[in-house]
């Protein structure tokens, strides 16, 4: 019974193959596919321990797929609402993000109009139970898929919210998520217009269409506009030619993909009259800024339609698709390269824990923009305008990995029950969280110091520990660094910060970008281009 079971499972996975005229490629495969099973097996026979099947498999699964490049993913039956929200921007469940905070998961993000929202969760609450199962250590997988299922279904949640006494019951019903791509759009000053895109979903090309349509109407003085693909990830292929044809003309070519599979290279063009192809466009762009986000970014730059500003981009120029293998489980496999119209392909060439290596000029080829503008291949997309992003400090960047600022936020809420206007709110108690962050315990130890300390320890094991031992400890003391001292320093960099946490518990996640948008420096910048038409050409023209 067991031999059969393991001849079927081999020839299942032969008759799937491809044919092949290479011989002694068919032969190794074939070969370390009995390998496999047979190593699987003896495991399962012999091992000492009981070996649970699901689990040992999607180890070998996720060891395979990791051995290739970070895209090709596997999907469980649990995590396919995962993937369609990836997707498509949608997803059944309560509407609600989360992070685990003292060994509760945590609503960190709610969006609008959502499930979790309308049945009054709020931010900061942490759940203690759902459907009747207690959560306390459980990992967000084991999280999303209690809260994730069909909508109109209930599920009771059990809540700790800050500044109640007594546990909170509720009860919400699932619903179809959609998560905005759009989330913010408006006018940044008087005749430039600023729209957010954080996800190419379904429908993004449209969102952003109607977005842009809404600003002309209502300020016929449009003069400029702002497209911020900052942080955004990429998504569907068709939407990014979707967003490129508000801006250029129809049947302009905007990618094309080639693999492997040579019937399935393609080349996309844009189908339909623009929106607007002469409105001056900026498009930023940071290290977050990746796939269909640089089709985007790249095809505007190719085609000298504007000026791309910002941060050198990820470099992810390969395409997936979504193929179905059994039991409501997918594998999302890359199956192309894309190029963009210069003929360029900015993917990374190298990997290095799973994020694209720096590749130096010397090592990429180049490539000209219609208007004869140098463009180089490999590592992403190199902005028209470079900004210096800035390094955060590592104070703050500490406390946030430790969601201090969070916790913060939280404090501030219960002594507050209200707060002005987005545009005109400023956090002013800066006092108030230097206190917060004496009584918090938290512990403030600089890179430096711990490394020293790492060497000390190993030193400190040496027979030439007694010749250096002073030495270090003169070192130490000069690396140790005054917390207090430090949140002195960066004062206006922790207060913006505390009033993007702040800012949500009361307008959710408009009012967090509309605030940041009165103090990004890269806005600023792209203001002060689109109003100089000048210096906006020069950038275009061919140097």
């Amino acid at each position: 019974m067991k031999k059969a079971f393991w001849i079927t499972l081999a020839l299942t996975i032969l008759v799937s193959f491809r044919p092949m005229t290479d011989p002694n490629r068919y032969f190794e495969i074939t070969k370390n596919i009995e390998l496999f099973a047979n190593l699987y097996k003896e495991l399962n026979y012999y091992y000492v321990d009981d070996i649970e099947p699901g689990r040992l498999m999607r180890t070998g699964i996720d060891a395979m797929l990791n051995s290739l490049d970070p895209y090709t993913n596997y999907f469980s039956e649990a995590q396919v609402e995962s993937y369609r929200f990836i997707t498509e921007g949608k997803y059944h469940g309560i509407g609600a993000g989360m992070a685990t905070m003292d060994g509760l998961p945590t609503i960190t993000e709610l969006f609008e109009e959502s499930p979790a929202y309308k049945s009054g969760l709020r931010l900061a609450d942490q759940i203690l139970s759902i459907g009747g199962k207690a959560v306390k250590g459980k990992s967000k997988e084991e999280i999303d898929t209690y809260l994730q299922g069909s909508a109109d279904t209930n599920i009771d949640l059990v809540v700790k919210r800050p500044g109640e006494a007594k546990e909170l019951q509720f009860s919400v019903t699932r619903g179809e998520v959609d998560v905005p791509n759009v989330p913010y759009s408006g006018m940044v000053s008087d005749k430039i217009g600023y729209i957010n895109l954080t996800v190419f979903s379904d429908q993004a090309g449209s969102h952003v269409a109607g977005a842009l349509q809404n600003l002309r109407k209502e300020n016929p003085g449009l003069s400029g506009l702002i497209l911020d693909l900052r942080d955004n990830g990429g998504g569907l292929l068709r939407e990014a030619v979707n967003i490129c044809n508000i801006f250029i003309p129809k049947n302009e070519l905007v990618v094309t993909t080639r693999g492997k599979v040579k019937e399935w290279d393609r080349a996309f063009k844009t189908l339909q009259n623009p929106v607007d192809e002469t409105l001056p466009l900026v498009i930023l762009v940071d290290k977050g800024t990746a796939s269909a986000s640089e089709i985007v970014s790249g095809v505007i730059q190719d085609l000298d339609r504007g000026v791309v500003m910002g941060q050198q981009t990820y470099g992810k120029g390969l395409v997936q698709n979504t193929r179905e293998i059994g039991y409501n489980s997918q594998v999302k496999l890359t199956t192309a390269k894309y190029y963009i119209p210069s003929g360029r392909c900015i993917q990374a060439v190298e990997y290095e824990n799973g994020e694209p290596k720096n590749i130096p000029d010397s090592l990429r080829a180049e490539f000209k923009t219609r208007g004869g503008r140098k463009v180089l291949d490999g590592g992403g997309i190199r902005p028209d305008v470079v900004i210096d992003a800035g390094k955060q400090p590592e104070i703050l960047k500490q406390m946030i990995e430790k969601q201090l600022p969070f916790k913060y936020a939280t404090h501030y809420n219960l002594a507050h029950p209200s707060i002005k206007p987005v545009r005109e709110f400023s956090f002013t108690e800066y006092d108030d969280f230097k206190k917060f962050y004496r009584e918090s315990g938290f512990d403030f130890t600089s890179s430096a110091e711990s490394a020293l300390e790492a060497f000390r320890a190993k030193a400190s094991t040496e027979e030439s520990w007694s010749r250096i031992r002073e030495d270090v400890q003169a070192l130490q003391s000069k690396l140790i660094q005054d917390p207090g001292k430090l949140l002195d320093e960066h004062r206006d960099l922790i207060s913006r910060h505390l009033e993007k946490e702040i800012i949500p518990r009361y307008y959710l996640q408009k009012g967090k970008i509309e605030k940041a948008l009165q103090v990004d420096m890269e806005i600023q910048e792209a203001i002060r281009l689109l109003g100089d038409p000048t210096r906006y050409e020069a950038l275009l023209k061919k140097k």
